[in-house]
């Protein structure tokens, strides 16, 4: 198949495959769109094309408009349910016994994936520690860490409030993977330049979808610390050579709900002026 194919008893020409193509590789002739010289090798797939045809004219070689997702109309939230959505998003650091169903979760990362990624890459990979006893393994992991940091380097440790954080795991208290019943990790090529800012949009997308399904999350900051830091830890993760991690969410059910959201500051703004 050619990079793409156009429906001419659809396409009306009125260019907007051609006007929306980030790529610039798209031209609108007498016989309907074409692709410009040397267009495969810029051609990024991002499916705009597909995605802005009204008539469903436009197929990409990787993608159909059957196979798309129709938005039309029905994709805009009004301001105050935008507000409500955004404000209502809590971290949850305390979760129910309950297992998260794997389907329930193989749902919110198939959303998580629609995520912008630089040029289309898609490079996000995940990691899912699904059970409380790996979870609790990588937490331990994670203290070792912290005994490491305050013999050796005490001024961080005392930065990160280590010293209280292993005593309280010692009696119990688990601060660290807040006895959730899952870890989900996100992962990318580390020759990918884009891929830190591509994972965290990623997780960023699947905490905002995680309530559609009951649940509820949290960045786990020292686990990820710990990931990049610790050889153990690092040993049990396993990820692929090459890769590397860029985020760490704990998932499970809410123990709690809330009322209310928060107030936080106003944005800090400065205009550039030339």
């Amino acid at each position: 198949m050619p990079l793409f194919k156009v429906d001419s008893k659809k396409c009306d020409r009125d260019g907007l495959c051609a006007l929306d193509c980030p790529a610039h590789i798209i031209k609108i002739t007498d016989q309907g769109p074409v692709p410009v010289r040397g267009a495969e090798a810029f051609c990024i797939q991002c499916g705009h094309c597909v995605a802005v045809c009204p008539k469903g004219a436009f197929s990409l070689k990787t993608m159909v408009p059957d196979d798309c997702m129709g938005i039309a109309g029905k994709q805009a939230l009004d301001l105050n349910q935008a507000e409500l959505f955004l404000r209502s998003r809590r971290s949850i650091r305390r979760y129910k016994t309950k297992p998260v169903p794997l389907d329930l979760l193989k749902e919110a990362l198939t959303l998580a994936c629609c995520a912008p990624t630089g040029s289309n890459r898609q490079p996000v990979r995940w990691l899912v520690v699904d059970n409380k006893k790996a979870v609790r393994t990588v937490g331990g992991h994670t203290i070792d860490w912290m005994r490491h940091e305050i013999g050796n380097h005490p001024e961080t440790a005392a930065m990160l409030n280590m010293k209280v954080l292993v005593s309280q795991w010692d009696k119990g208290v688990d601060r660290i993977t807040r006895d959730a019943p899952m870890l989900v990790f996100a992962y990318a090529d580390k020759e990918i330049g884009s891929g830190a800012a591509d994972c965290h949009t990623a997780l960023a997308y699947l905490e905002l979808a995680l309530p559609a399904y009951g649940l509820g999350s949290c960045w786990a900051g020292y686990v990820n610390y710990a990931a990049d830091q610790w050889p153990a830890l690092s040993k049990a993760l396993a990820l692929p050579w090459g890769y590397a991690g860029h985020g760490v969410l704990m998932v499970g059910y809410p123990k709690i709900r809330y009322a209310r959201a928060p107030k936080r500051n106003a944005p800090d703004i400065r205009f550039f002026k030339d």
